[in-house]
């Protein structure tokens, strides 16, 4: 199976309403690795890698987050192929 990794960059009304916490259960349940933590700016960053159909399922699920999100765009940027995590963690904000 073919491995993906990426950086989400999301914008929206994303902090204050649970996106952290609920990205990281989905991710656990998609067996994707990674983090994700807010921004200053008021937008949501995550660094996702595994699987290729996991790393994609969860990336249209930061299209919409939790209930309570408003998400208004979602940037990717391609990390290198070989990245690895250890478990999917919610970072401290940047």
């Amino acid at each position: 199976m073919s491995h993906l990794a990426r950086h989400l960059a999301i914008r929206g009304q994303v902090q204050g309403v649970g996106y952290r916490w609920s990205m990281t259960q989905e991710a656990k349940r998609l067996g994707v690795t990674g983090w994700v933590r807010n921004r200053a700016d008021g937008s949501v960053e995550a660094a996702l890698a595994g699987p290729t159909p996991a790393v994609e399922a969860l990336t249209l699920w930061a299209r919409r987050g939790p209930p309570g999100a408003r998400v208004t765009a979602v940037d990717m940027q391609p990390l290198p192929a070989d990245t690895v995590f250890e478990g999917f963690a919610q970072r401290p904000s940047a």
